[in-house]
This record gives C-alpha cells, sequence and structure tokens, in this order.
C-alpha cells in the first residue's frame, strides 16, 4: 500500500511543475534580481511574472501590491507591527481566540513588552466569530483587526470582507491571516475593503521558505525587515528568486485548476467523513456548512488522538491532531477549548485535510483500516463505556444522535 497522506494543512507536495519551474534559477539563471547586468534583468523579469500571477491569484488591483517574505509568519508580523507603528494614539488589537500561534504569540509579547491592549474575540461551538463582541471591541483606540481567513484546525471559514468593512468604520487598519485560504477558495481582494493578507507557498504545492504579503495600495507599512532597496523597500535582502519563481508557479497551477480541483477535493472530504461518521461515537467539528472544502475535524469520543495518530501512520496514513505548530504539546488545542468542545471528545479530535493529489483510493483505504483501529483502542481503553452526551450543535455520528 502507497503511503497516505491526509495532512496537506501543515504542509503540501510541492508540484512537480514547481520544481522544474525553480530549478534553473539555481544554475543557468543564477544573477541577482537587483543587479543592473543581464544576469540581473533576465531574474527580474522572472520575479515580476512571478508577482503578476500572485497578484491574479488573488485578486489584486496591481502586482506591486504583493511583498514577498519568508511565509506567513514573517508576514503576519510585518502587518501587525507595521500598523501599531503607522496608527497614532492608537494601541489596541482586535483578533480572535482561535487564531494562528503567528498571531497570538506575537499579541502575548506585545501586551507584556509594550503594553498593547489585545482583544481576542471568541467563537461559538461551531467555530463561528462572535460578530457582536467583534463590533464591540473596536473602537478609538484600534490600531488593527486581524482574523484569519480560514482556521487551519476546523477549515471555518470567517466573513473577512464583512469584518474588514466593520474594522474600516472604526479608523482602523484590517489584516487577515490567510494561509489556508489561497489556493482553496476564490478571492477578489479588489472588491474589498482588506489592507494586509498574509499568505505562504507550502500550504498551495509551492516551496517552503517564501510568502507573501498583500499589501492594499496606499497602505502606511514599516517593513519589519530593513536593509536594501528590493520589494520597493518594504522587505530588504537578496530575494530568494528560486522559492520566488515556484511560489508564482505554484499560484498559477492554484488559479488554473480551481474550478476543477475543488469540487473534486470537496466531494472526497465529504465521503471520507460520511463514513467516519457512519462508524459511530465521533462528530465532525467546526462550521460544517462554511468551512475550506478539504478539511475534515473528526473528534472520536472517550480516545486520546495521539494513539488513534500512532496507529494510523503504523498502517501508512498521515494525519495530524490540528495545527502542526502545536504538535509536541500535551495541551488539547486551544481552537478546540475556544469552541467548548466536550471533554469527552477533546483529546480525540483528528484532522484530516486532503489536496488535490489526494485520491479516490485513498478515502476508501482509510474507511477500510480505520473501524479496526478504533475498535481496538476502545477495548483497550479504561473508558470503553458509552459516552456523555456531546454538544447539542456539533454534527454528530448517528450512533451519537440515539
Amino acid at each position: 500500500m502507497r503511503p497516505i497522506y491526509l495532512d496537506n494543512n501543515a504542509t503540501t507536495r510541492t508540484d512537480p511543475a514547481v520544481v522544474a519551474a525553480m530549478l534553473p534559477f539555481f544554475f543557468e539563471q543564477f544573477g541577482n534580481a537587483s543587479s543592473a547586468h543581464a544576469f540581473g534583468s533576465e531574474v527580474a523579469g522572472a520575479v515580476k511574472q512571478a508577482r503578476k500571477s500572485l497578484q491574479a491569484l488573488l485578486g489584486a488591483a496591481f502586482d506591486h501590491e504583493i511583498v514577498f517574505t519568508s511565509g506567513g509568519t514573517e508576514s503576519d508580523n510585518a502587518a501587525i507591527l507595521s500598523a501599531l507603528d503607522n496608527t497614532d494614539g492608537r494601541n489596541e488589537i482586535v483578533t480572535t481566540a482561535v487564531e494562528h500561534p503567528a498571531i497570538l504569540a506575537l499579541a502575548e509579547h506585545l501586551e507584556a513588552a509594550r503594553g498593547i491592549v489585545v482583544h481576542r474575540i471568541g467563537v461559538d461551538a461551531q467555530g463561528r466569530l462572535d460578530i457582536d463582541a467583534y463590533r464591540g471591541a473596536l473602537g478609538p483606540h484600534t490600531a488593527i483587526a486581524s482574523v484569519m481567513s480560514a482556521n487551519n484546525e476546523t477549515g471555518t471559514l470567517f466573513p473577512v470582507e464583512r469584518l474588514a468593512a466593520m474594522a474600516h468604520g472604526a479608523g482602523a487598519l484590517f489584516h487577515t491571516d490567510a494561509v489556508q485560504a489561497v489556493g482553496k477558495i476564490a478571492l477578489d481582494l479588489k472588491a474589498t475593503e482588506i489592507d494586509m493578507l498574509s499568505l505562504s507557498g507550502h500550504k498551495l504545492h509551492g516551496p517552503k521558505g517564501i510568502g507573501a504579503l498583500y499589501l492594499r495600495k496606499g497602505t502606511p507599512f514599516n517593513p519589519l525587515v530593513r536593509g536594501g532597496p528590493q520589494e520597493r523597500r518594504r522587505r530588504g535582502g537578496t530575494e530568494n528568486v528560486p522559492g520566488i519563481v515556484g511560489l508564482g508557479k505554484a499560484a498559477e497551477l492554484a488559479a488554473a485548476g480551481m474550478s476543477e480541483d475543488l469540487p473534486r477535493i470537496r466531494a472526497l472530504r465529504d465521503r471520507l467523513e460520511r463514513g467516519i461518521l457512519a462508524i459511530g461515537r465521533c462528530l465532525a467539528l467546526g462550521d460544517t456548512e462554511n468551512r475550506l472544502p478539504n478539511t475534515s475535524n473528526i473528534a472520536f469520543e472517550q480516545l486520546e488522538g495521539e494513539a488513534i495518530l500512532h496507529h494510523l501512520n503504523r498502517a501508512g496514513i498521515a494525519a495530524s491532531l490540528g495545527s502542526a505548530c502545536a504538535s509536541g504539546s500535551m495541551e488539547p488545542s486551544h481552537v478546540l477549548r475556544a469552541m467548548n468542545v466536550p471533554m469527552t471528545a477533546l483529546r480525540g479530535a483528528i484532522r484530516f485535510s486532503l489536496s488535490r493529489d489526494t485520491t479516490i483510493d485513498d478515502v476508501v483505504c482509510v474507511l477500510n483500516l480505520l473501524p479496526d483501529i478504533l475498535a481496538r483502542l476502545r477495548a483497550l481503553s479504561p473508558s470503553g463505556q458509552d459516552p456523555a452526551p456531546a454538544a447539542a450543535n456539533a454534527s454528530r455520528s448517528p450512533e451519537l444522535t440515539q
């Protein structure tokens, strides 16, 4: 049996076409994009083309609104810190309790080091933002609101277009961490009020170590990385040309295949989820009506997720407890805790995240193997009795609703 990879929210396989596009920029076209000679100008043209490809995928109005970075974390940090530096008299951040650590860790640091006031808005049992609390937190001291486009653990989508308009109504900037959303949902940034957006290449079949920050024309910006004149002086340092070219190619492939790939991925995800829920004693987490097409987070009652992952891994199946950035932590997911997932299921959540590489054979294989894995674990579990009632508004398996 070939290995089955269902952890695409952690990272994706770099597309062979992306690798092929990158290779010449290690050997033949190795010039510095900032150099004035032919070696440099040839490479600079490739960087510009990559910028245009990303512009097209994002629906940005101008290609110069794309600033290349090392990835989503750098882009997140640059957006937040720049907003604080450029909004006089405003020392508050509005964000959510379920953001990626790239936002939450920075917010915690800013509270301790600079006295910044951080409002962490809660979510309901399906991971949906408390809009009234968000509206109430915005005010004359808000420098920036930062809300993810899609949650990395549950796939729940947030109404960032509406939230951006609300932030502007309070005179604040708006940023969204769209690392999980880019390439998985259609975007048209020029039709929104979003000021800044973060993305990362390795989440859409591009290389690791490259990402971008969308910076709407006219948005005040202080660079996080200072140095030379690269990226219109918005991000110093010699350009990672192979990575930029790879990201541009990945964006091009995502845009070209979106209409065909996403319905197929969604259908596979739904078949996988239905099959797992039919096993019983488990529930689907998140907003199952409004989420990424590739993501399913299933909580297994009275079982430990780590034990399930161990047996899946031994069977050649890769999945995840949630965020790869939180792996190794013994604490339950901050996302699931914010959603008040029942204690009987909190430690038994497994995230399955698919991609355009996922096949129907992969799904069938998982559904054939998983029931036996769960049965063996339940036989060993000291709490093998029927689980306590779960949250009323979670999506349940047939057995849980009896």
